[in-house]
């Protein structure tokens, strides 16, 4: 069964290149926004196996994102992962305290990422 994968991330580079590493071997289908509220709403309607989440961004950040999703039933079992290249241990910590599944550095190879997302789509 093929998984479908969300990436909410402003880096549209970094986001199609994950998109094609990720839909390479015909396992996942992946969708990308580029903005916060844009995900929210791309979240709820497609209702993905797991989102890739990016912590800054322009319209709202990653955290606020979180708490949306997290109060809507379509998205609030969906399994986040926050990637960053902002991994300092105070922004590790606020992060992962919101029900977080994993909390990536970015950069990260595709192999790594997608060694990941497998083990989180697994346990769920």
């Amino acid at each position: 069964m093929v998984k479908k994968i969300l990436i909410i991330d402003d880096e549209i580079y970094f986001a199609k290149l994950v998109k094609m590493n990720l839909e390479l071997g015909g396992d996942f289908k992946v969708e990308i926004a580029v903005k916060g509220y844009e995900g929210i709403k791309l979240a709820v309607r497609l209702k993905p196996h797991l989102i890739l989440l990016d912590l800054l961004m322009p319209d709202m950040n990653g955290l606020q994102v979180i708490e949306e999703l997290k109060k809507d039933s379509k998205t609030a079992r969906t399994p986040l992962v926050m990637l960053s290249a902002k991994g300092d241990d105070a922004t590790r910590k606020e992060v992962l305290g919101k029900d977080v599944d994993l909390f990536i550095t970015k950069p990260i190879s595709a192999k790594d990422l997608k060694d990941k997302i497998i083990k989180i789509l697994k346990r769920s």
